[in-house]
């Protein structure tokens, strides 16, 4: 096991957890409008695909820290579903950036770790 892949699908999964918990359960709260630039007729009209959308992350997040439970005692698994999970974040945030280049912020910040996770998990192979 590589400490830098592992620390990093951890990080890319709490990050993911705290998506689906802003876009599932506090979408209309101020403070999460601010964060993704929303008014609070457009959260309250997109509340239900939030909600929705969070729990996507929420299994996103599932799936890596699964992965990284089996990688110790059963490694071909453990790979997999980390590089499942965090492939799949990486990949969320390069769609959201190229369907609307303003994302460019929220994309980094939602990509980037699981994106050096994939790097680094690969590397450990």
């Amino acid at each position: 096991m590589n400490l830098v892949a592992v620390v990093l699908a951890a990080v890319a999964a709490l990050v993911h957890v705290y998506i689906f918990f802003l876009e599932s359960f506090r979408w209309t709260a101020p403070s999460t409008r601010r964060t993704f630039g929303m008014s609070a007729q457009a959260a309250e009209t997109t509340r239900e695909l939030a909600y929705n959308q969070g729990f996507y992350n929420l299994f996103l997040a599932i799936v890596t820290v699964v992965g990284l439970v089996l990688w110790p005692t059963i490694p071909a698994a453990g790979i997999a579903l980390i590089l499942a999970g965090t492939g799949s974040m990486a990949a969320a945030a390069l769609v959201l950036v190229t369907r609307d280049s303003r994302k460019m912020r929220a994309a980094m910040a939602q990509g980037v770790i699981p994106a050096l996770a994939v790097v680094s998990t690969l590397l450990t192979l």
